[in-house]
């Protein structure tokens, strides 16, 4: 790789983590990031609507990890006298935690290799 670099420039690599099945993405920084917004505000629209994002894409989003988990990611209820509202659940949290992780050593891993390519 180095014989293929302009001396004059400095090259680093960059790149995105996520996790997939044969049903799709599963988890990546997008998703992780509306779990997040779901735990802070409670609620999938407002996790929507502080991200930009439209209801029915977060619907389907937190749909898609559901059913792609072995236990719910986000637990939901429907109106009532306090109002519906969501949660995202103790697995939701562990995936939480470990997507950081991992992407964490990701970026070591990036880090790492960055170094290794400017070493010329």
């Amino acid at each position: 790789m180095k014989t293929l670099l302009l001396p004059a420039k400095t090259y680093r690599l960059n790149g995105r983590l996520w996790v997939e099945s044969e049903d799709g993405r599963f988890l990546g920084i997008g998703r992780l990031e509306l779990l997040e917004h779901i735990a802070a505000l409670g609620s999938i629209s407002k996790a929507a609507q502080a991200m930009g994002m439209s209801y029915k894409r977060a619907w389907d989003l937190v749909s898609s990890m559901n059913a792609q988990a072995s236990t719910p990611l986000v637990g939901t209820q429907t109106g009532g006298p306090k109002g519906g509202g969501a949660v995202v659940t103790e697995a939701g949290q562990a995936a939480i935690a470990e997507f950081r992780a991992l992407q964490d050593r990701f970026q070591e891993f990036m880090a790492a290799e960055t170094k290794r390519v400017q070493e010329r």
